[in-house]
């Protein structure tokens, strides 16, 4: 069997990000369409805020995949992806957020203040989502030319701590059952260990970067 050669994995992956654009807006798409037909619960702003946030989570998380199986796959095109995962992350996030502050809080501050004091979890998700807003900002081609390679990439290390405050905002959000956000810990713990692990590899043993 032929080996696939980068130019060939280079239009696979270029054929398929359309769909794996559309695939990530149909949970935004389905909540929309429940919500103009009344297919949603009794609370429909814990369902607004359960699928953005849920969703955003996921996708932070399927972002930091890319970099291991590119590495574990030796399919370096797969870095194609993890821009548009991110943004879509970025706009879940957004989503959630501006729930809990414009439609669940309808911009009182005061009650607002006093939810990310009083409760760890809306603390952690406003923090991590505040980090988010730079690496969205610094997300284009023009803007890592602006900053540098080194620096930017600096800068997107954020996504690890942040991604630990979003497992957390979800983990002490949940009242009763913890599988969900306990599976979502453990993906984690896997990703950013695998990052751990590949740092003390030897640097002759280390794949070029792309």
């Amino acid at each position: 069997m032929a080996k696939t050669t980068s130019r060939q994995w280079t239009t696979r992956i270029k054929r398929i990000k359309p769909v794996v654009f559309v695939l990530c807006g149909i949970p935004a798409g389905l909540l929309v369409f429940d919500i103009f037909t009344g297919n949603i619960s009794a609370d429909p702003i814990e369902d607004m805020t359960r699928v953005t946030g849920v969703w955003g989570l996921r996708l932070i998380i399927l972002t930091l995949a890319i970099t291991p199986l590119r590495q574990i796959t030796g399919i370096n095109q797969l870095i194609l992806l993890r821009r548009m995962l991110g943004v879509y992350a970025f706009f879940y996030i957004v989503l959630h957020f501006l729930t809990w502050f414009v439609v669940d809080n309808f911009f009182d501050f005061q009650r607002i203040i006093e939810d990310i004091i009083e409760r760890y979890y809306i603390l952690f998700g406003s923090l991590a989502f505040m980090m988010m807003i730079p690496l969205a900002i610094t997300s284009t081609n023009g803007m890592v030319r602006r900053l540098g390679g080194k620096r930017w990439a600096k800068l997107h290390k954020l996504i690890y701590i942040l991604s630990i405050l979003g497992v957390l905002h979800f983990y002490l959000q949940v009242k009763a059952d913890i599988t969900e956000p306990v599976i979502y810990a453990a993906i984690l713990a896997a990703l950013l260990g695998y990052r751990v692990w590949k740092s003390r590899q030897p640097a002759s043993k280390k794949p070029a970067r792309s």
